[in-house]
């Protein structure tokens, strides 16, 4: 395997570029969070519908398939290392910044989440959104930066194959 063949064309430089900027806004979102702030110690409440809490994720997307066990942790990191490879290399042939963009904002958010699973064993999620009213209490999930930019990436996919100038139009 030549990795030179998907480096090729500026598409694939931005969206690897993406990939690194959303990385790394993501882990120094939770370094700060986790041991300058001292989140464990200092839940925030930040407004009527947000909070900052640590919140240690050993599971995937919403905590589902958690896993405690280094070996579940193994196979959701090469699950993941897959699924970065073949972005990686859908990457490398796409037409548009807006595509090569949301590749790269759904790398970025992996990898920021896979240094977690690396670095601790679990993803650091903090972003806790929330709304109640009188008799009522909706708790959404807690998130973090990398997952903002996936969805935001898988968003950016669905706009570019449904309604962008690639999408297959309808006689």
């Amino acid at each position: 395997m030549n990795i030179r063949q998907y480096m090729r064309g500026p598409l694939t430089v931005f969206g690897l570029a993406v990939a690194v900027i959303a990385g790394v806004l993501d882990q120094a979102s939770k370094l700060y969070l986790l041991f300058v702030y001292d989140l464990a110690a200092n839940p925030t409440k930040l407004g009527p519908f947000f909070d900052f809490v640590l919140t240690r994720n050993t599971g995937i997307s919403y905590g589902l398939f958690a896993s405690e066990g280094a070996a579940g942790q193994w196979l959701l990191l090469s699950f993941k290392g897959v699924a970065v490879v073949l972005l990686w290399v859908w990457l490398s042939k796409a037409e548009s910044r807006l595509t090569a963009l949301a590749l790269g904002l759904i790398i970025g958010g992996a990898l920021g989440n896979a240094i977690d699973r690396l670095a601790y064993g679990w993803v650091v999620d903090f972003v806790f959104f929330h709304v109640s009213g009188a008799n009522w209490r909706f708790n959404w999930y807690v998130f973090n930066l990398a997952d903002v930019a996936i969805v935001a990436g898988v968003i950016g996919l669905l706009y570019e194959s449904v309604i962008g100038e690639h999408a297959a139009k309808a006689p």
